[in-house]
C-alpha cells in the first residue's frame, strides 16, 4: 500500500514542479514575480484564492476541531464565510488601488509608520501559518512512510520542496498550481464524503456512535469559544494580504468580482465537507494513534477508510494543499520584506535581475524561520488561532477604515496595529498567566487583542486631527 501512496505523491509533486518550472520564462520583472504580471484572469484566481484559504488550517487545525467538538467546528471557517460575503463589495476597491503589498495601503492611506508596523505583524502571522503547514505536511509523510519518515523529517523535506518552488517563480507559480491542485482536492473530497458516510453507517451509525452534542449548534462548547473560532476567521478574511494580493494580481475588477463569487461557493462546500469527513473519522477512529494526534483524522481516514486508490488520491489532494498553502503564506511575506523594506529603505533603484535575487533569498530565510517554528508546533488548532488573531487584531481594523471611513487618521491606525500585535504575542506568556485570573488567561487572545485595538483606532482618531484629503480621496469617491 505504501508503495500506491508514493507513486500518486510522486505524481503530485512532478505536476507541480511542471506547473511552476514552466512559468520561469515569463519572470523578467518585479511586477511578474510578485504579482504574475497583474495577468491573472477569474478562473485561475478562483483556485488560487480557495487554495491559498484552505490549507492546513481546515485540514489539521479544522479536523482537529471537528474531531474533538462535532459539528460545532463549523462556527470556525463559517467566519471565513461571513467574511468572504463583505469581501465581495471590496475586492474591486482592492484591485482599482493596485499597489504590491498590504504595507502599500497603509503607506498611501497613513505613514510610513503604519507601512512597517504592518510589515511586522505580517511577518510574525504569515510566518506562523507557513509553520503550521510544514508541520501538516510532515505527519502525511509519517503516515505514509510510518518506518522511514518520522513527522519532524517529513517537515524538513516538505519545506525543503515548498522554499524552492516558491523562491524560483512567485506568483506565476503559486496561482497556476493552484489551478491543478484545486481540481484535485475538490473531486477527492466530493467523492470520498459519501463513501465514508456508509462505511460509518450512515446517518444514524454517526448518531449511534458520538456524543448527541456533537450534532447541535454549539456542541460541548460555550458561545464565546465559538466566537473565538468565528471572530478570527472573519477577520483573517477580511484582512488577508494573501487574498488583496491575489486581486492585485487580477486582470480586472471584473475578473476580481467574479473571482470572488467562485470562492464563496467553493469554499462553503469545501470546508463544510472535511468538517463532515472529520466527524465521521472521529466515529470510526476513537482510539489508537489518531486519539492522540486529531489533527490528523483527515490523513488518517484517507489511509484507513477509503478504497485504496481514492484514499491515495485524497491524501495526495491534501499533501498538494499544504504545499500550496505553504507557498502563498511564505511567498506573502517575502514580498513585504523585498517591496516594503529592501525596496523602499535599502535599494530604492534596484534593477530587476537585483530584486529577483533578492525575492528568492528572502523567501529562503523566511522558510528556515518558518521551519523552525514548526519544529515547536504541537496544536496546529492552537497556532492557527494565535496567527489570525495577530493579523485580525492588528491589521484588519485599519485595512477596512482605509476603504470605508473618512475619518480614521494616521494616528489610529499606528496606535491600533501597535496594540493588536503586542497584546496578542504578550497574552501567551508566564506574564498574564501569573497575574490574570486562571478564566481570563485560558482565553484565547482575540477578544483582549481586537479591543485594545479597536479602542486605539477610534479614540485615537477621534482625539486628533483628521487624515489629509487627497490620502482618502485614493480609496473613497
Amino acid at each position: 500500500m505504501p508503495s500506491l501512496y508514493a507513486v500518486v505523491l510522486g505524481i503530485v509533486v512532478l505536476t507541480l514542479s511542471i506547473v511552476s518550472l514552466s512559468q520561469l520564462r515569463g519572470i523578467k520583472t518585479k511586477a511578474d514575480y510578485l504579482l504574475a504580471g497583474r495577468s491573472l484572469p477569474a478562473f485561475v484566481l478562483v483556485f488560487t484564492l480557495l487554495s491559498s484559504w484552505i490549507g492546513a488550517g481546515s485540514l489539521f487545525a479544522g479536523a482537529e476541531n471537528a474531531y474533538r467538538n462535532g459539528f460545532a467546528a463549523l462556527w470556525q471557517p463559517a467566519g471565513g464565510w461571513a467574511g468572504l460575503l463583505l469581501i465581495y463589495f471590496i475586492a474591486p476597491r482592492a484591485r482599482k488601488f493596485a499597489q504590491f503589498t498590504i504595507p502599500d495601503l497603509l503607506e498611501a492611506r497613513y505613514n510610513q509608520t503604519a507601512r512597517v508596523l504592518g510589515v511586522i505583524a505580517i511577518l510574525f502571522a504569515y510566518t506562523a501559518i507557513a509553520s503550521y503547514q510544514l508541520r501538516g505536511g510532515g505527519d502525511i509523510l509519517h503516515l505514509i512512510f510510518p518506518d522511514a519518515i518520522t513527522s519532524t523529517l517529513g517537515m524538513y523535506i516538505i519545506a525543503a520542496f515548498v522554499i524552492v518552488f516558491t523562491a524560483l517563480a512567485g506568483m506565476a507559480s503559486v496561482a497556476y498550481m493552484d489551478v491543478a491542485i484545486g481540481l484535485l482536492v475538490t473531486v477527492a473530497l466530493i467523492v470520498s464524503l459519501p463513501i465514508l458516510l456508509h462505511h460509518a453507517g450512515g446517518l444514524a451509525g454517526l448518531h449511534a456512535a458520538l456524543p448527541e452534542s456533537h450534532f447541535h449548534l454549539l456542541g460541548s462548547i460555550s458561545f464565546a469559544r465559538a466566537m473565538e473560532f468565528f471572530l478570527p476567521t472573519m477577520l483573517l478574511m477580511l484582512g488577508n494580504q494573501a487574498m488583496y494580493q491575489k486581486f492585485f494580481s487580477a486582470k480586472s475588477e471584473k475578473d476580481a468580482r467574479t473571482a470572488v463569487v467562485g470562492w464563496v461557493i467553493g469554499t462553503v462546500i469545501l470546508e463544510t465537507i472535511i468538517v463532515a469527513i472529520a466527524v465521521i473519522g472521529s466515529a470510526l477512529y476513537q482510539t489508537g494513534e489518531v486519539s492522540q494526534r486529531p489533527r490528523e483524522i483527515i490523513a488518517y481516514t484517507a489511509t484507513h477508510g477509503l478504497p485504496a486508490m481514492l484514499g491515495a488520491l485524497l491524501l495526495g489532494a491534501v499533501f498538494a494543499k499544504v504545499i500550496s498553502t505553504a507557498n502563498n503564506y511564505l511567498f506573502s511575506p517575502a514580498t513585504n520584506l523585498v517591496n516594503d523594506v529592501f525596496l523602499r529603505y535599502m535599494q530604492p533603484g534596484a534593477s530587476n535581475k537585483r530584486i529577483l535575487l533578492g525575492s528568492r533569498l528572502v523567501v529562503v530565510l523566511l522558510g528556515i524561520w518558518a521551519l523552525i517554528q514548526g519544529a515547536y508546533t504541537q496544536s496546529i488548532l492552537e497556532k492557527a488561532l494565535y496567527a489570525y488573531t495577530i493579523y485580525s487584531a492588528a491589521l484588519t481594523p485599519v485595512i477596512l477604515a482605509a476603504f470605508y471611513s473618512r475619518r480614521i487618521n494616521s494616528h489610529g491606525a499606528v496606535s491600533c496595529i501597535a496594540a493588536g500585535t503586542f497584546v496578542t504575542v504578550f497574552w501567551d506568556t508566564d506574564f498574564v498567566r501569573h497575574h490574570l485570573s486562571t478564566g481570563i488567561a485560558q482565553r484565547d487572545a482575540i477578544f483582549p487583542a481586537l479591543l485594545a485595538s479597536l479602542i486605539c483606532l477610534f479614540l485615537v482618531s477621534w482625539l486628533t486631527p483628521p487624515p489629509q484629503r487627497e490620502k482618502v480621496a485614493q480609496f473613497l469617491p
